[in-house]
């Protein structure tokens, strides 16, 4: 099954926004020596921007917004690529306790952040409705 090109369309024009969003974000604050924190930040909010788009009402009538924002501009925002990357420069540093800690710690903190928008969102939804 082929995607409908304007839904390929949302989804280019999507991630060139998330990836900008993410280029500027670790241009203007750079994740220096270390764990990755902006790398880390920027994947955990964009896992659990990800997870709030899934559950909103406003997106669920759309599927080129939901395209555009979901795969697009929180897939170009969010990156394992770099995340790995990282995690490799540390390992070849020899800080190996600070690797597992990023990759343990990033895996955590996403799926928890994913956890409580899902968990607060029926709250949230309600309060836009009214």
């Amino acid at each position: 099954m082929t995607p409908a090109p304007r839904l390929l369309a949302a989804v280019a024009v999507g991630g060139a926004i998330g990836a900008l969003m993410r280029s500027a974000l670790s241009t203007w604050i750079p994740d220096g020596d270390g764990i990755p924190w902006t790398t880390f930040a920027i994947n955990l909010t964009g896992s659990a921007a990800l997870a709030g788009l899934a559950g909103l009402r406003l997106l669920r009538g759309s599927d080129a917004w939901a395209a555009a924002l979901g795969p697009g501009v929180m897939g170009g925002f969010t990156t394992m690529s770099a995340a790995s990357e990282q995690t490799r420069s540390l390992l070849d540093r020899g800080d190996l306790a600070p690797a597992a800690a990023y990759v343990v710690g990033s895996l955590l903190a996403c799926v928890l952040g994913v956890a409580l928008v899902r968990h607060f969102l029926p709250v949230v939804d309600e309060l836009v409705e009214t």
